[in-house]
């Protein structure tokens, strides 16, 4: 074929055998995953099978097969059978494993029998980050998102989904005798068959009560009163469209505001972000080896104890308060139109009356100090304060602590866009990398350690475009060293 680029003869035999080391450039990244996983003391992180076994079938030592899952997540392969398929085809995994082609039982096995060690990888990354100075930002932002469990929504019970359930089932039943009755007053001709399928489908509508009376029995064992029926450990969790959830996880991650790395994450199967704050923020703040740090997060994370925690830690966090108020859905005055002044220990009303000090109540384990004004019940303005006798309005102990970070806020008006920005961004990515199934194992300590596994490939491939594949190299030489 003239003026066409040729190949060579698939038959023409070769003097020499050709050095797969050839086909792998000097910049290609599996050169840094290899680098990376030669340089880890497996045992200290945990791996297993780091000496072999005296007798029986020789094993794959645990470098190859971590470098094999690096490999895989960072190039959107996380299948064992598929993983399987690449090593006997794939010249970057000839070259990385060194021609080893381990089954897809074996690849599975390293990974459910790995994970703390594979999540101590994850975290060792982290700190090879910080050494090479990756990790200066004084600020991180912290955000969680639900990703889908191998669990479907029809195989997770909840005790309004059964009583819905069991209602439709009831409605179909009776549906069915009713056509009966009708089939059997009239007697039409060749009637007979469609009466006896429809005395099929009843029995099976009450074959499927019966299941979900046992169903009922095992979701009342269940603390939260949830059952998911594939993976135990999902929760269904609501999602920010309307009316809309997935069966699934709460992925929490922190998020350097520089270079954008994940410098910690956690799975949960709680649905939302409430209690999480101070966790994820201490967790970063060790990660990075830092004495201070920023943290900002959106209304999700707003929780008086859980900033009082960070504060304590040093800790600045920046946590919009959530609008919520059932007074300014009604169109009242709102906490915030009471303006505090410290030295007298009193709020000022909107209409300039001073609301002091009552009494101390406890709610959700807080200490509140209760206030009103004695000129309510003649006060003008009191159609727009309150329907009660007197307007009340509540203040922590500790409410100082949130007027301060009220006022950082102020100050630093981009604070939610920083935190879209950065966050946000690493879901999207790591979403897009996994597919619309997300995860593919199952139970909390299996899922975590594929997300680890996720956080792992996505920083590696954040460093390599930061630094380029030489400098990445010559810096994990030096950390080695």
């Amino acid at each position: 074929m003239k003026r066409f680029v040729e190949g060579d003869d698939r038959k023409q035999v070769a003097l020499l055998p050709e050095c797969v080391d050839d086909y792998i450039e000097a910049d290609n990244p599996v050169r840094v995953i290899d680098a990376f996983v030669d340089e880890l003391d497996l045992a200290e992180l945990g791996f297993d099978g780091i000496t072999p076994a005296t007798t029986g079938r020789p094993s794959y030592h645990p470098a190859v097969m971590l470098k094999l899952y690096i490999y895989g997540y960072v190039n959107r392969i996380p299948s064992s059978r598929r993983l399987e398929r690449e090593c006997q085809r794939n010249v970057e995994l000839m070259w990385l494993t060194g021609r080893l082609a381990p089954d897809f039982k074996t690849i599975a096995d390293f990974r459910r029998d790995s994970g703390k060690a594979i999540r101590n990888t994850c975290r060792r990354f982290v700190e090879l980050c910080r050494g090479l100075k990756l990790l200066s930002s004084d600020m991180v932002a912290i955000d969680g998102s639900k990703f889908k469990a191998s669990n479907s929504r029809d195989l997770n019970y909840t005790t309004g989904k059964i009583d819905k359930r069991q209602q439709q089932i009831e409605e179909s039943v009776q549906r069915y005798l009713d056509l009966i009755e009708t089939a059997d007053r009239t007697s039409p001709t060749g009637f007979a068959a469609k009466t006896d399928r429809l005395y099929e489908k009843i029995a099976r509508l009450r074959l499927q009560m019966r299941e979900l009376a046992q169903i009922r029995k095992q979701l009342e064992k269940q603390p939260d009163m949830q059952l998911s029926m594939t993976d135990p450990d999902a929760r269904s969790m609501a999602t920010s469209g309307r009316g809309s959830g997935i069966v699934g996880y709460n992925v929490q991650a922190a998020v350097d505001t520089k270079h954008h790395l994940v410098v910690e994450h956690e799975v949960t199967n709680i649905g939302n972000d409430h209690g999480q704050l101070s966790r994820m923020a201490l967790a970063a703040k060790n990660a990075m080896g830092v004495s201070t740090l920023k943290v900002v997060a959106d209304r999700g994370y707003f929780s008086g104890p859980e900033i009082r925690t960070c504060d304590l830690n040093g800790i600045r966090a920046y946590v919009p308060k959530p609008l919520t108020s059932a007074s300014r859905k009604k169109g009242l005055f709102t906490k915030a139109d009471f303006v505090y002044e410290a030295r007298g220990d009193v709020y000022r009303c909107p209409a300039g009356e001073k609301a002091i000090y009552r009494f101390t109540t406890v709610e959700h384990e807080m200490n509140l100090r209760v206030y009103w004004p004695s000129a309510c019940p003649s006060c003008p303005m009191k159609a727009r304060c309150s329907p009660s006798d007197y307007r009340r309005i509540r203040r922590w102990e500790h409410e100082k602590i949130l007027e301060a970070m009220e006022r950082r806020l102020d100050r630093k008006p981009d604070a939610m866009t920083i935190r879209r920005s950065t966050v946000e961004h690493v879901f999207g990515t790591l979403k897009h990398w996994m597919g619309p199934a997300h995860f593919l194992t199952r139970t909390l300590g299996r899922v975590s350690t594929e997300m680890s596994l996720q956080v792992l490939a996505y920083n590696l491939k954040r460093v390599i475009s930061i630094l380029g594949v030489a400098r990445t190299l010559k810096a994990m030489k030096l950390a080695g060293a």
